[in-house]
């Protein structure tokens, strides 16, 4: 038994349609562990009954996986609106969506995030980047832009399969190079709490500091 199989073990169960989504996600999709999975969308629903927010941003749907597990931890009330710029993929996820009993809870967007996400005048509590990685900063600083004082932001992928360790060549690929930047734009970053955890390829964890900070 691996660590992995061990902490699957021991946590909440994902139920039945997730299952069946990660399954699908995996025969039907492209790049399938793109998608959360049980251990982080166990973690993101948790995170999401703690925050307590009333109105989630996601920036890349991708199968939906993220998105319902986000959902299902919203309290009465809320809302979650999710981007997808891969006009593809709208035939997989959309059905998905609106199948689930968490429908009521999300709107799903099909375009670029940092074009749609300004004209809605929905401030958020909560956001989850899971986008392109070469616009995360574009990303971070629009969220930011939209984000209530002490809201959270949650950024994916931010330990890169460990190549944020490696020297960045000069013709390293694109990815790689904006992920490092990131990280370091945040660091350096004084209107916000930030920690990195080591979960799965990395979620950074950004808090914005309230006014009184």
């Amino acid at each position: 038994m691996t660590l992995d199989e061990y902490i699957l073990q021991h946590i909440d169960d994902e139920g039945d349609y997730l299952k069946a989504l990660y399954r699908a996600t995996y025969v039907k999709l492209l790049y399938p562990r793109m998608a959360s999975g049980h251990l982080q969308g166990r973690m993101l629903k948790m995170f999401t009954q703690m925050i307590r927010p009333q109105r989630i941003l996601e920036i890349g749907t991708y199968s939906g996986y993220s998105a319902l597990c986000m959902a299902e931890g919203l309290g009465d009330g809320g809302m979650l609106y999710t981007f997808e710029i891969n006009d593809e993929q709208e035939d997989f996820t959309r059905p998905w969506l609106q199948g689930s009993g968490y429908s009521d809870k999300i709107k799903f967007y099909i375009g670029d995030a940092l074009d749609l996400v300004p004209k809605l005048g929905v401030t958020f509590d909560m956001a989850f980047i899971d986008g392109d990685k070469r616009k995360y900063i574009d990303y971070y600083e629009m969220a930011m832009e939209c984000l209530s004082d002490g809201g959270y932001i949650l950024a994916d992928n931010t330990l890169w399969d460990g190549h944020v360790l490696e020297d960045v060549p000069r013709h390293a690929d694109a990815q790689t190079v904006s992920i490092k930047t990131f990280n370091d734009y945040i660091a350096q970053d004084v209107r916000v709490e930030k920690v990195i955890l080591p979960l799965r390829d990395g979620l950074t964890i950004i808090r914005k500091k309230g006014k009184e900070a």
